[in-house]
């Protein structure tokens, strides 16, 4: 039997899709692409969006028109968040939701017995453990996303996902201690802890992020830790401090912004005010050498005005990110944002989106350029046999040419220039 999975979303619904890949692996299937003949198409969906939803109904569709005589099964964040919506999905055989991957083995075995459509997604519960989720290898890449937390209780009021994730759940450390021995084992250097509110891990646990960072450090074969998106206010001295001293800890920081404007915060029910992030920046980078901040901004939320915007794009410009990913607001029925009113029209968000695009573009750009001349440690993820491509600690994209396969090395590089969005360089020893 063969089996394909499409994955729509985040680095969480990434690690969620590995899992059913081993999980199906185990049972004998063969996995392919989803552009090869499969007997069943797995669709790991997300609802961040409208257009997330959208993709998700053009994936079903897709798959089943493409391959009639084939299965598709949808699981993830839409059927979760939305199970009517999913199960009026004429194309879809199999629908679940995300509460636990390993459920996707009992429904094909129970589809392959009967033949009938199966539509069984289980609702969250406010005392659920995390469910397991603990993967061997990432497709033989260097670098691997480990789920370490699930759920989230922040309820932003643009924000679907308390809805189809649950609450704070986190991974136990033991469990991750076996899970990074695993991955060093099958080559993995690198691995980046991700969660739905990472920065939430361990919750009323006796453990927490700095924890999940140390026991991956301290796991032979694991040359470098990262950390996923970060919610600001839970970044604390304590803890920035603690990984201040962990030494393959990779300084990058994804604090995610959202927006640079009091009032839109406030609107958007965040928990900090831009003040208090850019405290939080300037901790960092007083802390952590050669730290980069990297982000994620919305422009365009419901009774944003031209002032609010200009507010966001002046903090952007003056906290200098080295990347940033710029998105409009998309209204998302059973949010809190959908009462607000003060909707703002489709080419006012794009513009502002561009605009905040040129912003930020200006400052990733002066990060490139500031490594030219230095030399800095990069770890080779990929290559065509001439030219390696890799990321510095603050996640740089490096390429360099050598005669030598360089990957899962990590090596110096001098930095001569900027091409694009990579910066080129020569190895200096190998």
């Amino acid at each position: 039997m063969k089996a394909a999975i499409y994955t729509l979303g985040c680095k969480v619904n990434q690690t969620e899709s590995e899992y059913i890949c081993e999980i199906l692996k185990k049972q004998g299937y063969e996995i392919v692409s989803p552009d090869e003949e499969a007997d069943y198409y797995i669709i790991n969906s997300c609802t961040v969006t409208s257009i997330s939803d959208k993709k998700t109904r053009q994936s079903v569709r897709k798959f089943k028109r493409a391959h009639p005589n084939a299965a598709v099964i949808l699981l993830g964040c839409f059927p979760q968040a939305f199970p009517q919506a999913a199960a009026s999905l004429g194309g879809a055989d199999i629908i679940s939701g995300n509460k636990s991957c390993a459920n996707v083995l009992r429904l094909i075995n129970e589809y392959e017995k009967t033949g009938e459509r199966i539509v069984d997604i289980e609702a969250h519960t406010n005392n659920e453990t995390f469910a397991k989720c603990q993967i061997n290898s990432f497709g033989g890449r260097i670098r691997a996303f480990v789920k370490i937390e699930d759920g989230c209780d922040r309820f932003c009021s643009y924000c679907i996902i308390p809805y189809s994730r649950g609450r704070v759940r986190s991974k136990p450390l033991a469990v991750l201690k076996d899970e990074a021995n695993s991955l060093a084992a099958n080559h993995v250097r690198e691995i980046v802890l991700v969660g739905i509110n990472l920065s939430a891990y361990g919750k009323g646990e006796d453990f927490d992020i700095a924890d999940a960072v140390r026991v991956c450090a301290e796991t032979k074969g694991i040359l470098r830790v990262r950390l996923g998106s970060l919610e600001p206010d839970h970044m604390t001295g304590d803890i920035l401090d603690r990984l201040s001293k962990i030494e393959k800890f990779c300084p990058q920081f994804h604090l995610s912004l959202q927006s640079g404007c009091a009032n839109t915060l406030k609107n958007m029910n965040r928990h900090y005010t831009p003040g208090e992030y850019e405290t939080l920046v300037n901790k960092i980078r007083s802390t952590f050498q050669g730290a980069s901040i990297t982000t994620d901004i919305m422009v365009g939320f419901n009774a944003e005005s031209e002032s609010d915007f200009a507010e966001s794009a002046a903090f952007a410009e003056k906290i200098g990110f080295e990347k940033a990913h710029i998105f409009p607001y998309s209204e998302r029925s059973g949010t809190l944002a959908v009462k607000m009113g003060g909707a703002i029209a489709k080419k006012e968000k794009e513009k502002r989106a561009l605009e905040m695009k040129k912003v930020t573009d200006k400052s990733r750009h002066k990060f490139l350029d500031s490594l030219i001349g230095e030399t800095v440690n990069v770890l080779f993820e990929s290559g065509d046999g001439e030219v390696w491509r890799g990321y510095t600690k603050s996640y740089a994209p490096i390429k360099a040419q050598h005669a030598k396969n360089l990957i899962g090395l990590e090596l110096d590089v001098k930095i001569t220039a900027v091409d694009g969005d990579f910066c080129t360089g020569t190895v200096i020893d190998v």
